[in-house]
């Protein structure tokens, strides 16, 4: 089973994005654990992360996250901003797969 972490600023903003996605796995019957975290808890996050997407509020740490995940061999990029304001599980899911990939 793959594992997708969604990391913003409080874990909160992304849970509605999470849910949109987790719809989209079912629908293509994909065996796939979607999880949000706050940015504060990304290095825990990593021993079973298979991919960490950013929210767009905390683009800002993406050098950093990825310098920290690089040991791991775990991609880290930021969620494309109108698909993250416009919730479409389908594009973001879809987007982390290729980084899986």
């Amino acid at each position: 089973m793959k594992r997708i972490v969604l990391c913003c600023a409080a874990g909160m903003s992304t849970s509605m994005l999470v849910k949109r996605m987790q719809d989209e796995a079912v629908k293509r019957e994909l065996a796939i654990e979607i999880k949000a975290v706050p940015a504060a808890e990304f290095e825990a996050e990593l021993p079973t992360a298979d991919v960490v997407l950013l929210g767009p509020q905390v683009k800002y740490e993406l050098a950093r996250f990825n310098k920290i995940a690089e040991p791991y061999g775990l991609p880290v990029a930021v969620i494309d901003m109108m698909d993250y304001g416009t919730m479409r599980g389908d594009k973001v899911l879809d987007h982390a797969l290729n980084l899986i990939a």
